[in-house]
């Protein structure tokens, strides 16, 4: 095989086969394509697109260049959701002992902070002695003895995501909705799984800013999904303010621990409870919606999903109980009055990091202490002087922390429309 001829092939708009596929992807995981070769077939995907059966190609390829985990025969259904990535986006924390309390295993894979957005493994680690670094055996175990577990990939896990993400960083590459899905879904197959859900995120705060690119994106998952024998559904949820009502590591640890004590703002409620019914329905554990509903509450209702979390962090070396620390808060006041009208999302992302939050380079050190709350929401009326915020930092990041929020919320004189914040499913 000649990469160039590859190359040029999909450069010139052309399908490749799947042993074209899979033959650049083991010649790139070997070393013997050189990571230029590879920047250069990136790019042309990304300029030309892939079709679903290159995409679902390429999962499977990249699938293949690792071990996957295994599981006994008959145990329980194997599922996990994925977030494309958002600002308050803490479902993870709350969906997987909900789901583990319904008689379903949870294997999570999680990642760190991309972007502007939050990281679920930066989150929990906030929790003293929390671990996320479990070996696949130490994995297999809490699942095993707890029901859900949520960590980090480990090295043996599709090695040929790790190094083809690194490369699509640098070569402005990452946006390519055929590379976004291959990578997401060979991560998420590796676990093993019989059903898996999306929550694809639009808007200020999400990587797709439109609807319509959040659509595609889903859609090509979806299809990969089924393609690769794994029932796939996804929900289209809005990212234009957070989800939730804080922003940051240890603050939405804590946010976390109230909703599983029946205390979660409805908005993160809602989109959690959404993603379980479709999991729930999608392995035969509930027929309806309604009873999918009904199991889930319930198991907030009971503690069973609050004291499911505390085992599943214990099992992970961490103590829920020990306290998190929150640094000073202080406010961020409306300029006038008026309406919400909108809210840069991302840029309230740009806040935490700034307030070290959330990672400059790949090595820093995380101040989990920082973050904020919203005390507003799209649509509110707030009065001169109201408090729209509080921010939780040091004075030496406090005020790069507040003025960002201030930038962040626009204040007009009408009130907006606001849209539904679970738009569609696609499945």
């Amino acid at each position: 095989m000649n990469p160039v001829w590859i190359i040029s092939k999909k450069r010139d708009g052309g399908e490749l086969t799947d042993n074209e596929i899979g033959e650049f992807v083991d010649g790139y995981v070997a070393g013997e394509i050189a990571d230029y070769q590879m920047s250069a077939i990136a790019m042309a995907i990304y300029l030309r697109g892939m079709t679903p059966r290159e995409t679902a190609a390429l999962t499977d390829c990249m699938l293949a260049s690792g071990v996957r985990l295994a599981w006994d025969e008959g145990c329980s259904p194997l599922v996990d959701k994925h977030s494309t990535g958002g600002i308050g986006d803490k479902v993870s924390l709350v969906l997987a002992p909900m789901l583990a309390c319904c008689d379903l295993q949870v294997p999570m894979i999680s990642g760190r902070g991309l972007g502007a957005t939050g990281g679920t493994l930066d989150k929990l680690e906030s929790i003293r002695g929390f671990r996320t670094d479990l070996s696949l055996d130490a994995m297999r175990k809490v699942v095993v003895s707890v029901g859900c577990v949520i960590t980090g990939a480990t090295a043996d896990l599709v090695p040929a995501d790790r190094k083809l993400y690194a490369l699509r960083d640098v070569t402005a590459t990452v946006p390519s909705i055929p590379l976004i899905a291959a990578s997401i879904m060979s991560k998420k197959l590796a676990e093993g799984l019989d059903a898996l859900v999306l929550d694809v995120k639009f808007g200020s705060g999400a990587f797709m800013k439109t609807v319509e690119s959040a659509r595609e994106l889903a859609q090509s998952m979806v299809e990969t999904g089924r393609r690769m024998g794994v029932p796939a559904t996804a929900l289209l949820t809005d990212m234009n303010q957070p989800l939730g009502r804080l922003v940051g590591n240890a603050v939405e640890v804590d946010e976390s621990v109230a909703a599983l004590e029946g205390n979660g703002p409805p908005d993160l409620m809602e989109v959690t409870v959404a993603l379980g019914v479709e999991l729930l329905i999608s392995t035969g554990r509930a027929e309806t919606a309604e009873k999918a509903r009904e199991q889930l509450q319930k198991t907030i209702d009971t503690g069973a999903a609050r004291e499911k979390f505390a085992k599943m962090v214990a099992a992970q070396g961490g103590d829920l109980d020990a306290p998190r620390t929150v640094a000073v808060g202080s406010e961020v006041l409306a300029s006038r009055p008026g309406f919400v009208a909108a809210i840069d999302a991302e840029l309230l992302g740009q806040a935490v990091i700034g307030m070290r939050g959330g990672r400059q380079q790949l090595d820093d050190a995380l101040d989990h202490s920082t973050g904020f709350e919203m005390l507003v929401r799209l649509g509110d009326r707030v009065d001169a002087n109201q408090p729209l915020a509080h921010v939780f930092a040091d004075n030496l990041f406090a005020e790069e922390g507040r003025e960002r929020l201030a930038a962040a919320i626009q204040i007009a004189d009408e009130r907006p429309t606001v849209g539904p914040l679970i738009l569609e499913r696609v499945g």
